[in-house]
């Protein structure tokens, strides 16, 4: 479709070769670097589990729980969609949608999104009455985004599609170029004021209006370089921060890099491969590399701490939480690192699987979800 704005930030961030897996929601071979046994370490934040409730497995999916009025929403592969009091964690209402699901949820409270085989978009109410259903293009692995009365997706072809949020009409539809190999992920969508900001396979970040999808900027967040495809891989992994005016985003093998969410204008960047995205609060950037290692840097780039005791235990995305920050491993654990020093202060088990999505906040509350399929409700003391 013709392009109703056509502003253009092409940002300057440069990628470092490497490799990886194509499919990190497949099951892992045995890892080439044993996971970091925990280390004793002087607690000075004592983490506790308020509620817990069972969700559904993920099974070969990414499934990330989104809170919206005072209740966190949450689903699983086999169709279980889930409205859970982020108070009590009383059920709500929990569905099961009419086909296996692979990605969400999207919410704003009052329309719930998600996923479901071979690319069917299914919408609720808040109440979970399906309200309309729609065919997108392929595959949806990434978690739909709503905002501003629309829904929207992007599908594995590339292609970004946005759909009435009461009706299910489409209303604009964007291609973008498939790369020749990318991983097979899961990168976020997030609405932004009037826009959408996309992550997008090929180390692309891209801004569109949500009235027409005309594109405002797109900035490059790992341009991919190599001899091989490979080597050329340079998806932008997971969620984007945002943080008032300024938006932050990681690539694998790539970079860590903010810019202006209004014009795309790049403030820094830095060296930095990631599978998962950042997190950011007024004073930090937060992000967890390939490696294990978690960085922070003040909102202008200078890095303050860096802490690799968590080397190759397959960190989640790290979450901003009061004084400390929040980050999940692949063995179920929830680590918590001093916002100030990067010392781990603090440390919570739940059942055990994989935390895939990146842990949110519900108030004074963290919610994480499991591989396995427990959502549990974390206080801090």
């Amino acid at each position: 479709m013709r392009i109703a704005v056509r502003v253009v930030a092409i940002g300057m961030f440069v990628m470092l070769a490497g490799c990886s897996s194509l499919n990190p929601f497949a099951r892992k071979p045995a890892p080439r670097h044993v996971p970091t046994p925990l280390q004793a370490f002087k607690q000075t934040l004592t983490a506790r589990t308020v509620w817990t409730a069972s969700v559904g497995n993920a099974g070969a999916y990414i499934f990330s729980p989104a809170v919206a009025q005072s209740s966190v929403f949450a689903a699983a592969a086999d169709g279980t969609i889930s409205r859970i009091s982020a108070l009590t964690g009383s059920s709500e209402w929990q569905i099961k949608a009419e086909v296996p699901l692979t990605a969400g949820v999207g919410t704003d409270g009052n329309v719930v999104a998600v996923g479901g085989e071979k690319g069917v978009l299914l919408a609720y109410d808040g109440y979970g009455k399906l309200l309309w259903k729609a065919q997108a293009s392929s595959e949806i692995l990434s978690a739909p985004a709503v905002g501003q009365g629309v829904v929207v997706v992007r599908s594995q072809d590339n292609r970004i599609a946005a759909y009435d949020a009461a009706t299910g009409k489409r209303k604009w539809v964007v291609q973008r170029t498939v790369p020749a190999l990318a991983l097979r992920s899961a990168p976020g969508l997030m609405v932004v004021g009037p826009t959408v900001v996309v992550a997008l396979p090929g180390g692309r970040l891209v801004s569109l209006m949500l009235s027409n999808g005309g594109m405002l900027w797109e900035i490059a967040v790992g341009d991919p370089r190599g001899s091989t495809e490979l080597e050329r891989i340079a998806d932008v992994s997971g969620f984007p921060a945002v943080q008032g005016r300024e938006v932050c985003a990681t690539s694998y093998q790539g970079r860590l890099g903010c810019l202006d969410a209004v014009t795309g204008a790049a403030h820094w960047a830095k060296k930095l491969s990631s599978s998962v995205g950042p997190a950011m609060d007024e004073r930090f950037v937060f992000a967890a590399d390939e490696n294990g290692a978690v960085s922070a840097f003040t909102r202008d780039g200078q890095s303050v701490w860096r802490n690799d005791k968590l080397a190759h235990r397959g960190l989640s995305a790290p979450a901003s939480f009061g004084s400390a920050v929040a980050v999940a491993d692949a063995q179920g654990y929830v680590h918590f690192l001093s916002r100030d020093s990067g010392s781990i202060i603090g440390r919570i088990a739940t059942d055990g699987s994989p935390v895939l999505a990146g842990p949110v906040s519900a108030g004074n509350m963290l919610i994480v979800q499991t591989k396995a399929g427990t959502l549990s409700a974390i206080a801090a003391d």
